[in-house]
This record gives structure tokens, C-alpha cells and sequence, in this order.
């Protein structure tokens, strides 16, 4: 059976960030869940904070440097999505929203994505209702039911013994994003995006 490709965009801004440890637990999860249907995944995590510059020199040129084109390709090319972006003023951070801001609106049609979020508090959960799955079904992704915020008191050794919320919330968004890839027909390798020339290439650098 050919392997699955697993994209992990990461949004945190920050180093190490709760985002990332977030998105690392939702996409290891979808491994472990895939592999136990005979799956093996290819994961790529894509951490905006090292894309920032290129995300905003795209902005106002409209073309890529080859970090951010290989980004979006990796995406244009994925079975799944794992994207999770920190919670600020109650929506998704800014950066996060530029990198989908340049990504064709094709990009993600029909992906299967899990969707999740990191906040100082509960109270900012609805962010991933009410901002981060409209973003998402803008761009006809096909966005799992059970989305992930993670609180800062989350991490911690909450719950009972046999009911720890968040890995729970964890386990079931992962189910969730592997039955779907797993029915999917492999996407063909080469995105949107390949061929597409760099900046550097139009300018002869």
C-alpha cells in the first residue's frame, strides 16, 4: 500500500512554543492511528515562524522564495493536514492567516485537515469555531468534526486517572483525520506550485 504524506503547519511564534508541541501530539497521534491500519505516513511539519519574512515578501511581490514555494507545495501535495495556529485578540495569529493568504485557494480542496489551537485560557476556544474552520471551509478543505485547543493549564497533569481531557480530545480529532486519509486515494505526488519560478529565478539570482 503507498505511504500517506501528513503536512503539520505550525503557527507559534515562539521557540519552543506550546504550538508546536500541540501540533507535534495531533500529528503523532495520526501516525500511530494510521500505521495501525497498515499505513505508512511521511510526515513534514512547515513552522511559519522561520516562513515570516518570505510570507511577507510575497505579499507584496506575489512570488515566492524557494522555502515558502516548497511549503506550499508540500501542502498542495498532502493527504492530510495537521494546522494549528495560537490564539490572539480571539482568532488565529496573524502570521498564520498571511501564510493561507498566499496559498492558492485550490490548494486544499477535499484535503482531509484537523484543525487546532493554543491560548492562555479556555476562554478562547470558540476561536477555532467561529475563525479557523470558516478560514478553512473557505478553501473547501475537507476540515475533520473534532478540533483540538489546548490551554496553558491543559499541559498539565489534569483529570482524573483514567480521563486526561486533552489526550483524549487528541486521540479522537487523530481517528478522526487518519479514517479519512485512509479512504482517500493517494494524492500524485508534484503541486500546484511546482514550476512555478522563485523571486531570485525572475530575477536572474
Amino acid at each position: 500500500m503507498p505511504s500517506r504524506s501528513l503536512v503539520v503547519v505550525s503557527g507559534g511564534l515562539s521557540q519552543p512554543s506550546s504550538t508546536r508541541m500541540l501540533a507535534d501530539r495531533l500529528a503523532e497521534a495520526t501516525v500511530a492511528d494510521l500505521a495501525a491500519r497498515g499505513i505508512d505516513t511521511v510526515v513534514e511539519v512547515v513552522e511559519l515562524r522561520g516562513l515570516a519574512h518570505d510570507v511577507v515578501d510575497m505579499t507584496l511581490t506575489g512570488y515566492a522564495r524557494p522555502d515558502l514555494a516548497a511549503a506550499q507545495s508540500a501542502l498542495a501535495g498532502a493527504d492530510g493536514v495537521v494546522a494549528v495556529t495560537p490564539v490572539f485578540a480571539a482568532s488565529y495569529a496573524g502570521l498564520f492567516k498571511s501564510f493561507v493568504d498566499v496559498l492558492d485557494p485550490e490548494a486544499l480542496r477535499d484535503t482531509p485537515v484537523l484543525l487546532g489551537a493554543t491560548g492562555g485560557t479556555a476562554r478562547h476556544s470558540l476561536a477555532l469555531e467561529h475563525a479557523v474552520r470558516p478560514l478553512f471551509a473557505y478553501l473547501h478543505a475537507d476540515v475533520v468534526p473534532t478540533s483540538v485547543f489546548a490551554a496553558t493549564d491543559d499541559w498539565a497533569d489534569a483529570g482524573t486517572d483514567d480521563v486526561k481531557p486533552l489526550p483524549a480530545r487528541i486521540a479522537r480529532a487523530a481517528a478522526e483525520l487518519a479514517r479519512r486519509v485512509a479512504a482517500r486515494e493517494p494524492v500524485q505526488r508534484g503541486g500546484l506550485y511546482d514550476g512555478v519560478p522563485s523571486f531570485e529565478d525572475l530575477l536572474g539570482g
